[in-house]
């Protein structure tokens, strides 16, 4: 009747693998602000813009403090996915590697059907996010 107990969802990409997606992580490490947003505007289904979310993320690279908010939409892609938080918690990710993080945070976007460089299309385009508690 009952299968046994189920895994917890975990990251499709892993945390150092910015060489699978070489247009990404070329995209990532000269200019991280357009990642950024495109995660941004996803995460925030469409209610950002990919504009004015890589623009605050520049201003914010001006002064070194751009790992900050990419640590707090880490956490909103987290909690919208029921992510562990991996490989340390995201303040650390993007402290020490930015550019990992925000890869590793598109490519789990790209795996669970969105698209971010096409941004925020709707939930037609995208099935549908699970709770933490629905395990496939």
């Amino acid at each position: 009747m009952f299968s046994g107990p189920s895994s917890p969802p975990k990251w499709s990409a892993p945390f150092c693998a910015c060489g699978v997606d070489p247009k990404t992580c070329l995209i990532t490490c000269c200019l991280p602000c357009i990642t950024f947003g495109q995660i941004a505007e996803v995460v925030d289904e469409g209610r950002s813009s990919c504009v004015g979310q890589g623009c605050a993320y520049g201003l914010l690279m001006l002064v070194a403090c751009h790992w900050l908010y990419s640590c707090l939409y880490r956490e909103k892609l987290r909690a919208k996915f029921g992510l562990p938080a991996e490989p340390c918690c995201d303040c650390c990710v993007h402290c020490c590697c930015d550019v990992c993080g925000l890869c590793q945070e598109h490519a789990e976007l790209k795996a669970r059907g969105f698209h971010p460089s096409k941004g925020w299309i709707g939930p037609s385009n995208a099935p549908p996010p699970m709770p933490p508690s629905m395990i496939r």
